[in-house]
């Protein structure tokens, strides 16, 4: 993955964006779900809002292919875009059908003009400011920081907590609690914490120092045993978690939901 590097956002976005990134890249790639939203310009031409996913896809791109881009946290792009979640599910949307096709032409003037990737990603950092800035503060229910705390219940350390526990945790309903998820992340509970959990899978397996016993590494990220992981990556990638670790992800999505 040497092609694709992560660059830390501006602190005043901290709190919407996980990371930025600049990328080289030509071929076949394949992600998997990870409960983010990407805004990425290509050097073919196109600014494009990816949508989350439900199942690993596949992709190619033209050989020498530059591409910028910054990473929404979980469930924070549809406040931020206005973005429908639930309509841009398993989709790559045109930016001007989610901010208009002025705002899409000029930043395209704007990035097309720009010297170097850093500049690129400095003029998508200022669009996305613009638009925080236009866009009304968020009810507390649906701020943030509730979004935050909702993904990290996703994350317990009970894999087994019904939904209706994560509901009470969170103050909800559980049929609020759906709707919620919903509207923020485009899936259901159940979904998202299926994809967090591999996730967070990933990113323990990832580290230098992590052991290659999968029986321990799935312990470690709550499932309940190494079958129950094998389950949720072969149907969140189509592939078992042996092969996953061997792919060339074409973006390092470790760090998507820290």
């Amino acid at each position: 993955m040497s092609w694709y590097t992560p660059v830390p956002v501006a602190a005043d976005l901290s709190a919407e964006l996980a990371t930025g990134w600049t990328a080289r890249a030509g071929g076949a790639h394949m992600l998997v779900p990870d409960g983010c939203v990407d805004v990425l310009w290509l050097s073919t031409g196109r600014i494009v809002v990816c949508g989350p996913e439900t199942s690993g896809w596949s992709f190619e791109l033209p050989a020498g292919t530059e591409a910028v881009g910054v990473r929404f946290r979980p469930g924070l792009a549809a406040a931020a875009l206005g973005l429908d979640t639930p309509g841009a599910l398993n989709r790559r949307i045109e930016l001007a059908d989610v901010l208009g096709d002025r705002t899409q032409r000029i930043l395209l003037e704007r990035m097309d003009g720009a010297a170097s990737a850093g500049q690129r990603l400095h003029l998508l950092q200022d669009r996305i400011r613009e638009r925080l800035r236009t866009v009304p503060p968020p009810r507390p229910v649906h701020g943030s920081a509730r979004t935050a705390a909702l993904v990290s219940g996703m994350l317990g350390d009970d894999p087994a907590s019904p939904v209706a526990e994560l509901a009470r945790a969170a103050g909800l309903s559980e049929r609020q609690l759906h709707r919620r998820c919903v509207s923020a992340f485009g899936y259901g509970p159940a979904v998202l914490r299926r994809i967090l959990r591999l996730q967070r899978f990933l990113r323990m397996a990832r580290h230098p120092a992590a052991t290659t016993d999968l029986s321990v590494l799935a312990a470690m990220a709550g499932y309940t045993d190494q079958p129950h992981l094998n389950r949720d990556c072969r149907a969140l990638a189509g592939v078992s978690p042996r092969v996953l670790l061997g792919l060339e992800l074409s973006l390092d999505l470790g760090g998507a939901t820290a």
